[in-house]
């Protein structure tokens, strides 16, 4: 006679796995995310007060052993004067999410944009293409398209 028990619990066990590993599947989310809607957090218009804003290094604060480099010191110089643009842009390296930076301004209140050539390259872009008259938004989609990846720090 066969013994139906032994059946049973072989079907619960593969039951059970078919179940864990459609939950280990659904917790996975990624794979269903679209990776080109995962934008860095940036701000879509200009702030309203700039007073209220934490202020970009400037001055004498661009000096000491986070300031190694020529271009460090002159891509700040260079953020500040499009302070309401790179506002509302994002920074790809995501700082985002590891600092709860707000957009690529962040970067450039702290000594951020000192250690990280995306943040870095990202500003001189900024600077360049606002001087070429393109819109924060254009400017937005080139960020994107990673455009700023060409920008040379050396040369700076």
């Amino acid at each position: 006679m066969k013994n139906w028990g032994n059946g049973r619990n072989s079907m619960r066990a593969r039951w059970v796995l078919g179940v864990g590993i459609f939950a280990i599947t659904a917790a996975s989310y990624a794979q269903w995310s679209n990776p080109a809607e995962d934008v860095p957090a940036y701000h879509p218009s200009a702030p309203l007060k700039v007073s209220a804003l934490p202020p970009i290094l400037a001055g004498a604060r661009l000096t000491g052993e986070n300031f190694q480099y020529p271009w460090q010191r002159h891509v700040y110089e260079q953020v500040a004067k499009v302070g309401n643009v790179v506002y509302q842009l994002p920074c790809n390296c995501r700082c985002d999410r590891a600092l709860g930076h707000t957009s690529l301004r962040s970067c450039f209140e702290t000594l951020h944009g000192t250690e990280c050539s995306t943040c870095a390259k990202e500003g001189v872009f900024a600077y360049q293409q606002t001087k070429l008259g393109k819109t924060p938004a254009q400017i937005r989609a080139a960020i994107a398209r990673h455009d700023y990846e060409s920008i040379d720090l050396a040369k700076q």
